[in-house]
């Protein structure tokens, strides 16, 4: 009875110094996903609590799954760690992304923690208990009267102003075929990978987007897209009326379907002329390649995206064809973006100073992969090096 008393003591002491916002929060989250959206541990001793959010991702692509080497049948757990009596008062809550049965590199998570982290300092900045208090009095306004609610959600087409996960938009496909001209099959996977980001969305009061100004099928004309038209909607703030947890959840689900879109080290949009590539990885921006080279920033998000000697024997003779070609002005692209081993500081390889000849020298000593595959990387690296010192690097490229 003695130990039943101080459990029950034990757990009213840690009540009292849980803040009520907190609470208010976490009940939000159950209320717009489910109950098993988010889970609580407390470290009262130490006036902590990490506050595990998961983020459904079983609307990724399989094959974009398999690239990206997550498990789409099991959430992301974004874990936070909050004072547990000041809350939004206290202190920037520290940030943990990670699939619990994903035990190999989980680069994505790398990726998506500094996003997270970039953002939660933002909201950091004006952010309080007292200021969250009053933006969701603003929502509570819209529901005082029994009905309001309906009347509400029955005048948003598209949208419920309390969605379950996954919180992207539903599209009308048949419009989406008719305007893009492409196959069923190919417009669900187009809906699956990026609908989040790239469908007109009319809808502020829930998500806290802008009006879009043109509609999905305008880039089939051929029109250059605004970087505001294609993946702008991803990085703007979700509406912060259903508690700072509803929000970060929110942004994590616009981040995720086009990760692939942006710079793994300056989340940026890449400026890759024929859209972006299937996996993570590093923009050709000077900054960017000196820190992923130099320092290693990042490097555990954008693993080498090439691992079978199949595909690094295609990439390589797509290399050399292309520079062979006496077209190599127009079809080389992109030109590599190379750190001089010798010299950190400057570009061995450039895009604004291109020189094909040194390319082709480089390219000659890159060892054939039969000879590759036979020793061990150190190895190979060192007789490489020994023919010329660019070209690893460039194989690394």
């Amino acid at each position: 009875s003695e130990e039943f008393l101080y459990g029950v003591q034990g757990t009213c002491a840690a009540d009292l110094y849980r803040h009520p916002q907190l609470d208010a929060d976490i009940e939000a989250v159950k209320e717009i996903y489910s109950e098993n959206a988010v889970a609580v541990r407390e470290y009262g001793t130490i006036d902590d609590v990490d506050i595990d959010l998961h983020v459904n991702i079983s609307f990724l692509d399989e094959e974009v799954a398999t690239a990206w080497k997550v498990l789409r049948t099991e959430p992301i757990v974004l874990r936070l760690r909050f004072s547990l009596s000041q809350y939004l008062d206290g202190p920037e809550p520290s940030i943990e992304v990670f699939q619990p049965s994903n035990k190999e590199g989980f680069g994505l998570g790398l990726q998506l923690k500094k996003i997270l982290g970039m953002f939660t300092s933002q909201q950091w900045k004006h952010l309080s208990n007292d200021f969250l208090k009053t933006q969701q009095e603003k929502r509570h306004s819209w529901f005082k009267t029994s009905g309001t609610i309906k009347k509400f959600r029955a005048g948003l087409s598209i949208f419920s102003p309390i969605p379950k996960s996954p919180s992207f938009p539903i599209i009308q496909d048949s419009v989406l075929k008719g305007k893009l001209g492409i196959p069923e099959a190919r417009v669900n996977r187009l809906m699956n990978r990026s609908v989040s980001c790239t469908v007109k969305n009319p809808k502020v009061e829930v998500f806290g987007y802008p009006p879009a100004s043109t509609q999905a099928g305008d880039n089939a004309a051929g029109s250059a897209p605004a970087p505001s038209q294609v993946g702008g909607h991803c990085k703007n703030v979700p509406t912060l009326e259903y508690g700072f947890l509803v929000q970060i959840m929110k942004y994590a689900e616009q981040r995720i379907p086009t990760l692939n879109e942006y710079c793994v080290v300056c989340d940026e949009q890449h400026v890759f002329q024929n859209g972006s590539m299937l996996k993570p990885a590093v923009c050709t921006r000077e900054l960017c390649v000196f820190s992923f080279y130099t320092l290693g920033v990042m490097s555990g998000a954008a693993e080498e995206v090439a691992t079978g000697a199949e595909v690094v024997d295609l990439l390589v003779a797509m290399c050399r064809a292309a520079l062979e070609s006496p077209r190599k002005s127009i079809i080389f692209e992109p030109y590599p973006s190379v750190v001089d081993p010798n010299d950190p500081k400057t570009l061995a390889f450039n895009p604004k100073k291109k020189n094909y000849e040194r390319l082709q020298k480089a390219l000659d000593s890159v060892m054939s992969i039969r000879e590759m595959t036979q020793g061990s990387y150190l190895e190979i690296k060192k007789q490489m090096d020994k023919l010329d010192p660019l070209a690893h690097p460039l194989l690394q490229w």
